[in-house]
């Protein structure tokens, strides 16, 4: 296992593999709707006190988090004095300098009206914990108890909240119910049907889209300018328009790990020697990102499977063999439904397993047992 030496900054759980981190990110592409309804809320003085931005993984949530942050807090003090030149214009974007003093800080992570609220870094482990805990987001409250900076607003970013454990979204709700003067608070949700009801009610509901084809080329070269700008074919259907995964699908072989999987229903009993190599591939901490990467892959296939039961094979397919096996696998819409219900318990289980740290091999033995007993049911 990789150990962070003293001098060494721990890895950050909100930045996606070797990208620039979202506050580094100076554009965000796909997302006009976004801000300019953040923005219209803003200068029509109906800015909400919570904001819930939903969406795939990967498509822009935190970046334009960060991006509304930086506005909002070099932005003039609410109800404050006009100054020498009179009222501000009215912004007309999000936009703000980069050499702006709030800019530079929160670069830094070194801005005082800003918090962050991610999973922490334990120190004695040499892991990030698998959770928001709660601990973390009682260092939340200590900042709300503390003076804003001049007066002034205060951001709060939490990435993800569908990593708060139980005690964690109970005390963010605390937050959210009675929130300090001039705070706005942005919530990153990746799943908020996993979020406490109590915390979506007091949250204005902001969704994210997935990237166009044109968008996700753009976001790419911004994300890594040095890498081949050309993809194969399969990466835009596996990618779905989510910047961040076609990132992580390039890095760690999705395209490869993808096609094993189709394989083991490529006849119609599972290929119990692959399903081996396919665990046996997640072991150890080395491979933590092979593990992750799968059960992504296999949330993927299942969302997949019950597409094809309602309006056919996805297209464009992600390998050639692929209509054939879905459209095999889910023939008609009794059996996306089911394939629907499946995907939520393998949410629910990895959610669990991470929590718990259970073995990884088990968790996707056990998980590729579960779509073979649903798949002889349809095949």
């Amino acid at each position: 296992m990789a150990v962070i030496e003293a001098d060494e900054a721990p890895p950050e759980p909100d930045r996606a593999g070797d990208a620039p981190h979202p506050r580094n990110t100076v554009r965000l592409f796909g997302q006009a709707a976004a801000e300019a309804a953040f923005l219209d809320a803003f200068t029509s003085d109906r800015l909400h006190h919570g904001w819930l931005l939903t969406g795939p993984r990967g498509i822009g949530k935190a970046t334009f988090a960060w991006r509304a942050a930086r506005f909002l807090l070099s932005q003039p003090t609410p109800g404050g004095d006009a100054g020498l030149f009179g009222a501000a214009p009215t912004p007309t974007s999000l936009e703000t300098d980069p050499d702006h003093p709030v800019a530079r800080r929160m670069v830094a992570l070194s801005e005082p009206s800003h918090f962050l609220l991610r999973r922490p870094w334990n120190a004695k482990t040499k892991k990030l914990s698998a959770e928001i805990t709660v601990d973390a987001t009682r260092a939340l409250h200590n900042f709300f108890h503390m003076s804003a900076s001049d007066g002034g607003r205060r951001t709060v970013i939490v990435d993800a909240a569908d990593e708060l454990n139980t005690s964690a979204a109970n005390a963010l709700l605390k937050a959210l119910e009675e929130p300090p003067a001039n705070t706005t608070l942005f919530l990153i949700a990746h799943q908020p049907a996993r979020l406490l009801p109590t915390i979506r009610s007091r949250c204005r509901a902001l969704p994210l889209m997935p990237l166009s084809e044109d968008d996700l080329t753009q976001a790419l070269h911004q994300a890594a300018p040095d890498a081949d700008t050309t993809r194969p074919p399969g990466l835009n259907a596996l990618a779905n328009g989510s910047v961040g995964t076609a990132l992580r699908m390039t890095s760690g072989g999705g395209l490869d790990i993808y096609a094993r999987l189709l394989s083991l229903w490529a006849r119609p009993t599972l290929d119990r020697q692959t399903a081996l190599k396919c665990a046996d591939a997640c072991v150890g901490a080395a491979n933590a990102e092979t593990y992750a990467l799968t059960t992504e892959l296999i949330a993927i296939f299942l969302a997949r499977l019950a597409r094809t039961g309602l309006t056919g094979p996805p297209n464009p397919p992600v390998a050639e063999n692929e209509p054939q096996i879905l459209a095999r696998l889910a023939p008609h819409d009794v059996a996306a439904r089911s394939w629907a219900t499946l995907s939520a318990t393998h949410s629910a289980r990895i959610a669990h397993a991470r929590a718990v740290n259970l073995d990884p091999a088990a968790v996707i033995l056990d998980t590729l047992h579960a779509i073979d007993t649903e798949a002889r049911r349809w095949a």
